[in-house]
């Protein structure tokens, strides 16, 4: 007996094609390098609790989330798609756990033309409403909106109010410096919105702080959350 998902996509499938994926389990430490620039794509992860975030690096170092994983989809679905190495970073931001499978066996599975592929590919859609949507809402919102926009996916992702979150990752996340996301964050606070000390982040008010973000966290939440439900864009 298969064992009761907390993954989206894998909840959606039946136990066979699940079968086939010949999944691992696996734990996702915080800070655990999932992909990096460059290098091969030779593992699927599902993830069950936890959020990863997937970034863009400059030349300089520096770096800028453009993608967030949850219990919602799959990490490294680009490459049933054939690209063979990764493009951006991926890491956990906060620890969790999940499932791996080869690429290579979830290629084959792909390829069949099943529900894992519909899936996926719908899995893609949501993913580039995400990315789209973030990239409109840095260049029109302010950093207390775009704060309050992450956390709230944050949470939703790790099925948790409570989480780790040093100001140098919200800075990179962000995009901006470490002194001005913690004059932002130092607003939610006055707010009563959300209790942040020595990296600790304690939501206190979802509804209030849902009410400081912008328009972008409900589009993009109402995408993760009912992405199995789209068309896929297949013709049977």
């Amino acid at each position: 007996m298969r064992p009761p998902f907390k993954n989206s996509l894998l909840r959606n499938l039946e136990a066979e094609v699940v079968s086939r994926l010949c999944l691992h389990p696996v734990t996702f430490e915080l800070g655990h390098e999932i992909e990096f620039p460059g290098t091969p794509i030779d593992y699927l992860y599902f993830v069950e609790e936890g959020m990863a975030s997937m970034t863009n690096t400059f030349k300089d170092g520096s770096q800028v989330e453009v993608g967030m994983f949850g219990y919602e989809g799959v990490i490294g679905v680009s490459a049933l798609m054939g690209t063979k190495r990764s493009l951006n970073r991926v890491y956990t931001q906060i620890a969790g756990y999940g499932y791996s499978s080869p690429v290579e066996t979830a290629r084959k599975e792909f390829d069949l033309g099943g529900d894992f592929q519909s899936l996926a590919l719908r899995y893609v859609q949501t993913q580039l409403v995400q990315a789209t949507q973030s990239a409109g809402c840095n260049a029109k919102h302010n950093l207390e909106q775009r704060l309050a926009r992450w956390l709230l996916l944050c949470a939703d992702r790790a099925h948790t109010n409570n989480f780790k979150m040093p100001q140098e990752f919200l800075a990179d996340m962000l995009g901006t410096t470490r002194p001005t996301v913690s004059l932002a964050a130092g607003h939610l606070k006055e707010k009563g919105l959300i209790d942040y000390n020595r990296g600790l982040i304690h939501i206190l008010d979802v509804a209030g702080l849902e009410e400081e973000a912008c328009e972008c966290y409900r589009i993009i939440r109402d995408h993760l959350d009912n992405y199995a439900e789209f068309e896929s864009g297949i013709t049977v």
